[in-house]
């Protein structure tokens, strides 16, 4: 179990993560690989990734960073650096810009009970060229392994901030931690009336563990390929984090290849517009449906208009928002039954 002295001074300082961290994924990805945790809702995952890593003659890289990030109950911080707010690129320049004596730590608690393997050895003494192969091995695996599943990660993650969104505005910083549930919990009814006094919030975690966060401020990190417990950096000399898992359901894979193409009623109201009524399947604010497409705001609202018009589509407004949802001639126009 993880245990974080939490405050009322911290809920000022909780941060959530933009997006899902693109490193955070990659290694995630790689342990399940490792492993058959979640097998019904990643095994179609896992057969599908490990045949275009054979079929593009990647499998020896993906074995080299497995030997770098194995499923343990310890694995490096530096191959996670960032927190939901770089590109691959920028996150991967990080990596590679990691100080030579942390690598040589960080690797040697790793292989701390086997000899490391020579590539090992020599990423940790900050050799150049082992360096360049690292940042390629990471672009090349994450091409295959996480990049062409962004479009059911970035839904998930919208899905995720919808529901942390609400939950801050209905009661702050206590409610969002609420919001999380059984993956980080309070031990104890509520926090205290004293802002002075400190109360636990815990986590399920495969070891026993404090996690002290000394007026620092705490990073939430959604995650795609993190299952079963939430994951924190090893080090508490760095800023706090807890990546948490999103939960896809089983049949994921199957739905994002699905909606990959245009559905038949495209050829009616446009591709756009059917990817909207499509979403609209559970309700969305405007900003949220802009952000779940990638649209603008004034785009997302002219497509909801157009389908309420039409009475696919019916808007109630929530506080300050407006929130759509298809109506059932909507539910009927995309299951063809009209």
């Amino acid at each position: 179990m993880l245990r974080i002295e939490f405050g009322h001074e911290d809920l000022g300082r909780l941060r959530v993560a933009p997006d899902a961290d693109p490193l955070w994924e990659l290694v995630l990805s790689l342990h399940l690989l490792q492993n058959r945790q979640s097998a019904v809702v990643f095994d179609p995952w896992r057969r599908e990734v490990r045949a275009e890593l054979a079929r593009t003659g990647l499998m020896k890289t993906a074995a080299a960073l497995i030997q770098l990030s194995p499923w343990a109950a310890y694995f490096p911080d530096f191959l996670t650096p960032t927190h939901g707010d770089r590109s691959l690129a920028e996150g991967i320049s990080t990596v590679l810009s990691t100080p030579r004596r942390r690598l040589a730590a960080e690797l040697s608690e790793v292989y701390a009970e086997a000899p490391a393997p020579k590539a090992v050895r020599l990423l940790a003494a900050g050799d150049v060229t082992a360096l360049e192969r690292l940042g390629r091995a990471l672009s090349s695996y994450y091409a295959v392994a996480v990049e062409p599943y962004l479009p059911a990660v970035r839904g998930a993650v919208a899905d995720d901030r919808a529901v942390r969104a609400a939950a801050a505005l209905r009661g702050g910083g206590a409610e969002l931690l609420s919001s999380y549930g059984p993956s980080l919990r309070s031990e104890g009814s509520a926090p205290p009336s004293s802002p002075t006094r400190g109360y636990p919030l815990v986590a399920d975690y495969p070891i026993a563990r404090d996690m002290p966060l000394h007026g620092r401020p705490l990073t939430l990190i959604p995650s795609f390929f993190c299952v079963v417990a939430p994951v924190a950096l090893a080090d508490d000399a760095l800023d706090p984090v807890l990546v948490h898992p999103l939960g896809p359901a089983p049949g994921w894979l199957a739905r994002t290849k699905l909606h990959g193409t245009a559905p038949p009623v495209a050829q009616l109201i446009g591709p756009t517009r059917a990817l909207v009524l499509d979403a609209l399947e559970q309700p969305f604010s405007t900003g949220q449906l802009a952000e779940l497409l990638r649209l603008t705001a004034s785009t997302a609202s002219r497509h909801a208009t157009v389908l309420r018009e039409a009475g696919l589509v019916v808007s109630v407004r929530q506080g300050n928002s407006v929130l759509h949802r298809r109506t059932a001639l909507g539910d009927a126009l995309m299951d063809g039954q009209l």
